[in-house]
């Protein structure tokens, strides 16, 4: 497969085909909640007609092997093996009426067990003991499928969801806590980089209180726990996104030691973790 035939398959169907939807559908575009992080407003725009995605929340923007590089952290090599196994036509149809986005609906949650979900986090070189104590296993429904996802609870009773395939949530969304009473604190912006600290430091738990934001726009919800604490350590992203939290959290808190410095040029904390691995495999 050359990669002008790769980048000839349909985004939308790719994207219909991980169970991500929608949220506004315009004749010749439609406005995604980003599968590259947790958010309540559509951020993502895919152009039906050009077949070509642009993610607001972070600028960035492209083809389809670009989209899959991106979602899955991959080389362009690695997108275009799994674009390869793709049995997707490539052919770039004119954009349908969609329906409106279903809405996705808890219906039980148990523990952790499900291979799939504690296969992939091996694959991003999570702890999975550590994980079980952290997360829960979600089964949810959308529309009239079934789907079962890792979950992590928010303070508010929803949950975070990813599998390899999908990343969202079951509402009410929020931030989500843990409290030892200390007079520092630690800040992560997905729980996975909140499992990849505890995994790098063999932690069952946290011994510092901990806030996870689950998304960059529950800041204010965050600012209050922050507050509370003299010195906030913050473990964000390295992309335009993460530096304006950090930059509004240093303007609003005052006291904030940047530590995504110590995971460059890695985009994230599981990320570094994930190359660390390999590279420990290589050697």
């Amino acid at each position: 497969m050359t990669s002008k035939e790769a980048n000839s398959m349909n985004i939308r169907d790719y994207l219909a085909d991980m169970n991500i939807r929608p949220g506004m559908v315009k004749s010749s575009y439609g406005m995604y909640y980003s599968p590259f992080r947790a958010e309540t407003k559509a951020s993502l725009k895919v152009d039906y007609r050009k077949n070509l995605w642009y993610d607001f929340g972070s600028g960035e923007g492209g083809t389809m092997v670009d989209f899959v590089m991106k979602l899955h952290r991959c080389s362009f090599h690695e997108a275009m093996k799994k674009l390869e196994g793709n049995n997707m036509p490539a052919v770039i149809l004119p954009a349908p009426a969609v329906p409106k986005a279903c809405k996705t609906v808890l219906r039980k949650v148990l523990p952790l067990k499900n291979s799939a979900l504690t296969g992939y986090l091996c694959e991003r070189g999570i702890n999975t003991d550590m994980a079980r104590c952290q997360c829960v296993e979600v089964h949810y429904t959308v529309g009239k499928k079934f789907y079962y996802a890792i979950g992590f609870k928010n303070d508010a009773g929803g949950y975070e969801l990813r599998n390899r395939y999908f990343k969202g949530s079951v509402s009410p969304k929020c931030i989500t806590t843990f409290t030892v009473s200390t007079n520092n604190c630690m800040m992560f912006e997905g729980f996975m980089d909140y499992l990849s600290y505890l995994t790098m430091n063999n932690r069952l738990h946290p011994q510092t209180d901990t806030v996870v934001l689950n998304s960059a726009v529950h800041l204010d919800k965050a600012m209050g726990f922050l507050n509370r604490h003299c010195l906030v350590h913050a473990y964000l992203d390295n992309d335009t996104a993460g530096k304006q939290v950090l930059s509004e959290i240093t303007r609003r808190h005052g006291n904030v030691e940047d530590l995504s410095v110590s995971y460059e040029p890695y985009k994230d904390l599981n990320e570094y973790l994930v190359q660390s691995n390999k590279n420990q495999i290589i050697n």
